[in-house]
């Protein structure tokens, strides 16, 4: 594996990114170097010209990857390969039932998520709408939603635009979510719990430690934590 070194002008870079290193964190972090934001030319990156922030959704549909915020509560693309074992770490084996049945998720978390499972994939809106998140409502869906994302249960599955009168899109994308069990079927669900919680997390661990042969593992223990 090479260390994190590459640079993005179109697609296809963010595309074998992903492929290539399993980790892209989308913005800076505690490990300066890894991420999108730094490996971007200009013209991709907050421009008047089609780049990163359009790419996601394809992105994700093209490679199959999940993404969410799953470091330091910022958005990363995680290989589809490598996924199975993050989400074992982070769930600490449990699926979300057992975690519940554990007392080691709050209700609230428990009714979105089975909100969630029922209607995957859902985009951001319609899905506040069916929890009651709406004005006089219930509050804390992006609070909530995070923290599904951190455990692995929840994943941006894509994003979706609103079209003008001549079917172009346009304005920012809308999240839509799902569960990685839905978004990737048996490839996720046949070996997210294959391993002990343990097991999972030396193999993240050492692939993050070769990517990042300069990163203090303080640092990259506080990623993976």
């Amino acid at each position: 594996m090479k260390k994190f070194d590459f640079y993005i002008e179109k697609k296809e870079d963010l595309i074998e990114a992903v492929h290539e290193f399993g980790f892209v964190p989308l913005f800076r972090n505690s490990v300066p170097g890894f991420s999108v934001a730094e490996h971007v030319s200009p013209k991709a990156w907050f421009s008047s010209e089609e780049g990163v922030w359009e790419w996601k959704g394809p992105v994700i549909r093209e490679t199959g990857c999940a993404y969410g915020k799953f470091f330091e509560n910022k958005a990363v693309f995680i290989d589809r390969e490598i996924f199975p074992d993050f989400a074992n770490y982070r769930r600490d084996g449990y699926d979300f039932d057992a975690r519940f049945e554990d007392g080691l998720a709050p209700y609230k978390d428990k009714q979105l998520y089975d909100l969630l499972a029922e209607n995957s994939p859902v985009i951001s809106k319609r899905l506040k709408y069916k929890g009651g998140y709406v004005r006089g409502g219930k509050t804390g869906f992006d609070t909530v939603i995070t923290r599904l994302q951190s455990q692995c249960y929840a994943v941006i599955s894509d994003f979706v635009y609103q079209l003008d009168k001549n079917g172009n899109t346009y304005g920012w994308g809308v999240a839509e979510y799902s569960t990685p069990e839905a978004l990737m079927g048996e490839d996720f669900t046949g070996r997210v719990y294959s391993r002990e919680p343990e097991e999972s997390y030396e193999i993240l661990f050492s692939r993050l430690k070769e990517l990042l042969p300069r990163a203090d593992e303080k640092v990259i223990k506080k990623l993976l934590k």
